[in-house]
């Protein structure tokens, strides 16, 4: 087990940045246009990778030359996915320099590819470590488009349903031991989701108070993550989803337009009203509908297989069948539903069957609230109980 720290940060602008080193560059054209003025590297090599593709990133970082000392990610995507990998293969730093809180992915010490099983996309995290460095210029985030700047907040308010997925699992008693619900943790991120739900109209209008107060969200949830060696205290079903279509869709919606209906789709499931939260991300300038109805529901129609698949955490996810009343309200709720009269999956015209479970190491059915964990009854006023520290349910002894 590795826990691993956050990058160190600095805060600055990005022509007081004195770079000596050769570098590797890693961006997109359009990011690289609206900054190369402004930051002024010694670069030998330069990449812009459009894609997670394994094949690509491998190669990059094969084939990296042997006198670059230091890389840099500016911007996120797969700019920043090839950065880690390179970085981390190659054994040299990596300097990340965001452009916008669009998601927590700068602060992450793993990246996402994308490979084939079988003749199906999948998406994983391969652990890299961190970024040596983050360096942020305030200018740079508060230009950042509406829809862009600050949709990051999807990455901390996932803790709510997280934490529903996570008690549900120890409920059932699937949670592995290294695993295993402790409410204290839960508490503790909670407030976090509160705040950035609080927070959630300001960080959406560019405020920089605000968005200072996101960074210091995603960080805190992050390290909590880090600490505990794994997500499930920060990341749930509506994360698997996301992954799942991230691979099928490719890299033209962005992490956040893939996490917020998820995320609504995942709180109906747990029978929780979603409304506030969709208030939440759209406030943040999340947009919520950018996902097709018709992958959606392709999704969850084949859940069995991408389950099965991706061996993610045990989740509501595992115990639900598509063709349920429940999935149909969910997708309603989430505005994922297909219109009637128009497209019908080969699922939805068979008989219903469940989605299979994902062996998992079983542990003893925890000691968890019996109490049903509400989310929100307005974006300023979470639940604070998705979990809650207290007598009737104990930390468990001997986590991992």
């Amino acid at each position: 087990m590795t826990v691993w720290p956050l990058p160190r940060l600095k805060f600055g602008e990005l022509n007081s940045i004195q770079e000596n080193r050769p570098a590797a560059l890693l961006t997109t054209a359009e990011t690289w246009a609206a900054l190369n003025n402004r930051l002024a590297l010694p670069v030998m090599i330069q990449a812009e990778p459009a894609r997670y593709d394994t094949d690509l990133l491998n190669y990059l970082a094969d084939n990296l030359p042997s006198r670059v000392k230091v890389v840099y990610a500016v911007g996120g995507g797969a700019p920043l996915a090839a950065g880690k990998l390179i970085a981390a293969r190659n054994q040299v730093p990596l300097v990340a320099i965001p452009t916008a809180f669009d998601s927590a992915e700068f602060l992450l010490p793993a990246a996402p590819i994308d490979e084939m099983v079988d003749g199906r996309p999948r998406r994983v995290f391969v652990e890299t470590g961190p970024a040596a460095e983050v360096f942020i210029d305030w200018d740079v985030i508060h230009a950042a488009p509406d829809h862009q700047r600050g949709t990051a907040i999807v990455d901390v308010i996932s803790i709510i349903t997280g934490l529903l997925d996570w008690r549900f699992a120890a409920q059932k008693g699937k949670n592995p031991r290294e695993q295993r619900f402790q409410p204290w943790v839960a508490g503790v991120v909670t407030d976090l989701a509160k705040e950035a739900i609080k927070n959630s109209g300001p960080i959406g209008q560019g405020q920089p108070e605000a968005l200072r107060t996101l960074l210091n969200l995603m960080m805190l949830t992050v390290q909590t993550n880090n600490q505990l060696a794994h997500t499930r205290a920060g990341q749930g079903s509506e994360h698997y989803l996301a992954q799942i279509l991230g691979a099928i869709v490719g890299p033209g919606i962005s992490h956040a337009e893939l996490v917020g209906p998820c995320l609504l789709f995942v709180a109906a499931l747990h029978g929780q009203d979603p409304a506030p939260l969709r208030d939440a991300m759209q406030h943040a300038g999340v947009r919520l509908d950018q996902i097709r109805a018709t992958d959606f529901n392709l999704v969850v129609d084949g859940l069995d297989g991408h389950l099965t698949d991706y061996g993610f955490p045990y989740s509501i996810l595992n115990e639900l069948d598509p063709q349920s009343d429940a999935a149909a309200a969910a997708l309603d709720v989430a505005e994922l539903a297909i219109l009637a009269e128009t497209w019908k999956t080969l699922e939805a015209t068979q008989p219903a069957a469940a989605a299979g479970e994902v062996l998992v190491e079983e542990a003893p059915v925890e000691e968890t609230p019996a109490e049903e964990t509400p989310v929100a009854e307005d974006a300023n006023a979470l639940a604070p109980d998705a979990a809650p520290a207290d007598a009737s349910a104990p930390a468990d002894e001997g986590n991992g």
